[in-house]
């Protein structure tokens, strides 16, 4: 892949509202006692096929409608919509919604107002990407697939990605943001210098790790594996830059595109004698300096794998076709009408001492004996070293973990036997003392979410009321509710 520059850090300058989340029960109109103001009134939108987008997400499984989008032209828009909802008696609920690829209704604000954060960059005329020669200074709205366009044109790129490039940069940040590099270069939230925060009270901040850093961390929300990213651990130069694991599983369909045609009856025998079988995607980047030396250092990492070396396949692309190739994969879901259906998903951290455990229990046992079709299944290997614990994310608690991705598509009629699937592999692992941590996680109970954040649900508890007294804003995930 080439690439005359790589290696740069990226600070990101966000226009985005404060991230963690809470459930207010919002009334049929939040507005029956008291006005808008004037210049915000008519940013409020109260158009039918408005409110439906913004009632769904990419999960099409919860649906909430709110009373009002605003379309904001500036931030400004956004802090007097904050402060009018903390003048009302009962403030109403407040959600930023980004791409809306969530998929528990994260974006949603039952009977309050949600904020169309896209709308920012129709008014920003083009400076919604600032390049330059250490960072880029980005606005939330923006979504990654454009910045990448604006750093390569200068020859560089940020170091950690997501796997599909068309979210919205201020939505990926809020959740930590992983991928295949995440090893490597940490998460997203792991190489951010500086953000603009709104925060619950309508006030604007900007903040880092040495200003208002309590704001600044609270909104930054396998053994084969694990050997290929022990070559990063001892900072040697043939380390891979993306590492994932993926499983083919014997039930239908069996999506085998990557592969060369003349390979595939080989691979789906293999996959029906042995009904699971484990790919492991490596990624190396070079340029037209490196191009001599990459193939010896791909050598040199398979080197202390176990593998059928008749199952080694390469495919050389260009760096930007391989960060964006989810959305190749996309348009073709598309135009067979398979992109809008329901997302059952369930992602989560595994320690890697229990990663087998987990194989064998779910993965040999719970999916496979369902009757459900098959999904994608991924695992991405991490370095603990790599985040920073003072931020909101929660992880395993191991030096080395796993982020397990159960990425299934549904009919809508099969949405509660996935479902219960997954509570079936939740309880799996609470009954086998299996400590994981959900990632994207949906609607929990109070307990539920006290568990989930453990050590640092007190500070978490503690900056919302700081910073969201009142708990307006982004009431999707019910964590304090």
């Amino acid at each position: 892949m080439a690439l005359n520059n790589f290696s740069f850090s990226i600070a990101l300058s966000l226009l985005c509202l404060f991230s963690i989340v809470v459930l207010t029960q919002g009334k049929p109109n939040p507005f029956s006692h008291s006005q808008p103001p004037q210049d915000l009134a008519p940013k409020l939108s109260y158009d039918p096929q408005i409110l439906s987008q913004a009632s769904t997400d990419y999960g099409h499984i919860v649906n909430e409608k709110p009373y009002a989008v605003l379309e904001p032209s500036n931030v400004n828009d956004i802090i007097e919509l904050i402060k009018y909802s903390n003048s009302l008696q009962t403030p109403f609920t407040i959600a930023a919604r980004g791409q809306g690829h969530s998929v528990d209704g994260q974006a949603m604000a039952h009977g309050g107002v949600v904020v169309n954060m896209t709308r920012l960059g129709d008014f920003r005329n083009g400076s919604g990407i600032i390049v330059c020669d250490e960072y880029v200074d980005v606005g939330g709205e923006q979504i990654w697939i454009d910045v990448l366009h604006a750093t390569l044109e200068r020859g560089l790129t940020p170091l950690s990605w997501t796997d599909y490039l068309y979210l919205s940069v201020g939505g990926t940040l809020s959740n930590a943001g992983i991928s295949g590099q995440t090893f490597r270069f940490g998460p997203q939230i792991s190489n951010v210098l500086e953000l603009d925060v709104v925060t619950g009270k309508g006030d604007f901040v900007t903040c880092s790790p040495v200003n208002n850093s309590e704001i600044f961390y609270a909104v930054l929300g396998g053994l084969d594996q694990e050997h290929l990213i022990s070559f990063n651990e001892r900072n040697d130069t043939n380390a891979a830059d993306y590492v994932e694991g993926f499983l083919l599983m014997n039930k239908p369909p069996l999506d085998l595109s990557f592969f060369p045609k003349h390979d595939q009856p080989r691979i789906t025998s293999l996959v029906t004698q042995y009904s699971t079988i484990y790919i492991l995607e490596l990624v190396k980047y070079y340029d037209d300096n490196s191009q001599a030396q990459v193939d010896k250092e791909v050598e040199n990492l398979v080197q202390g794998l176990k593998f059928v070396p008749t199952f080694q396949f390469e495919k050389d692309v260009s760096y930007e076709e391989f960060l964006n190739r989810v959305h190749a994969e996309e348009l073709i879901l598309r135009a067979k009408g398979l992109w809008n259906v329901p997302h059952p998903w369930l992602n989560m951290f595994i320690p890697s001492s229990r990663i087998y455990d987990f194989n064998e229990g779910v993965f040999k046992s719970i999916i496979l004996k369902q009757n459900i079709s098959t999904g994608i299944f991924i695992l991405y290997p991490m370095n603990r070293n790599t985040w920073d614990n003072r931020m909101s994310a929660v992880i395993a608690d191991e030096d080395v973990f796993y982020t397990t991705g159960i990425l299934l598509s549904s009919r809508v009629d099969n949405v509660g036997a996935i479902q219960a699937q997954n509570q079936e592999i939740l309880q799996f692992c609470k009954d086998n003392g299996i400590e994981i941590r959900e990632y994207l996680t949906g609607n929990k109970t109070n307990e539920g979410w006290v568990q989930h954040f453990g050590s640092k649900w007190q500070l978490f508890e503690g900056r919302k009321s700081k910073f969201d007294p009142k708990k307006i804003l982004s009431p999707g995930q019910g964590i304090f509710g």
